[in-house]
């Protein structure tokens, strides 16, 4: 039976990078949104490690206000709002629609597991353009608990009453690349630019410079 597909959506197929004129008009330098967005991540996971549980946008809003304080800014109600809402509608990667066109063809399962809370990924893909690629989305607010925990994407397996190791899951991240074949899963890592392997963790079998190439691969992978 081919493995059910399991898309990771912020920056494996929507572009964060989309906010950075957001973030210069803020801060006067647009690559203040890798700092937000890399203490987005790990306060993600503080969250999950220590607690309390809140969902992604607050821990974006959160975050937002410490690297502001870490300046030495005062963000404008606009500016604040107009960096949290521009998650919503973040466009797709260039090379997206047609891997998931070339999966979809090959007759594989497309599904997508977030951060993300429920109603905010179905914005997301929406406003996208993508939500019809995908028999449905998943979010780690079910089990509150954020990717890389296991339970994240055990919970997808049991919402789709397959093994776990029946889903592969996409990602442009390590440490989700990390946390996938940790519960079971099979992984395939999109290197974009910037975005590198974690060599302490389990390695994927699938590694592509795009996500059009990881697509390719992925259906040969299937149909061998």
């Amino acid at each position: 039976m081919p493995r059910v597909i399991v898309c990771d959506v912020n920056e494996t197929l929507l572009d964060v990078g989309a906010l950075e004129p957001h973030f210069k008009q803020a801060f006067g330098d647009g690559r203040v949104l890798q700092d937000w967005f890399a203490n987005v991540l790990l306060y993600s996971e503080v969250a999950t490690l220590a607690g309390p549980y809140f969902d992604f946008a607050s821990i974006g809003g959160a975050a937002l206000d410490m690297v502001a304080s870490a300046r030495g800014t005062t963000l404008s109600a606009a500016d604040r709002t107009r960096i949290l809402q521009g998650m919503l509608t973040l466009p797709a990667h260039p090379d997206v629609r047609d891997g998931l066109q070339t999966m979809r063809d090959a007759g594989l399962r497309l599904v997508t597991l977030t951060n993300s809370a429920p109603a905010a990924v179905q914005q997301q893909l929406a406003n996208a353009g993508l939500t019809g690629f995908f028999e449905q989305s998943f979010s780690v607010d079910t089990v509150r608990r954020f990717k890389p925990a296991p339970e994240a994407y055990r919970s997808v397996a049991d919402a789709l009453n397959v093994s776990i190791g029946q889903l592969r899951l996409v990602a442009a991240h390590a440490w989700d690349v990390v946390g996938a074949p940790r519960a079971g899963c099979a992984a395939a890592f999109v290197a974009r630019p910037g975005k590198v392997l974690y060599p302490l963790g389990p390695q994927p079998d699938i590694v592509g410079p795009d996500f059009r190439k990881v697509a390719q691969a992925i259906v040969a992978a299937e149909r061998a």
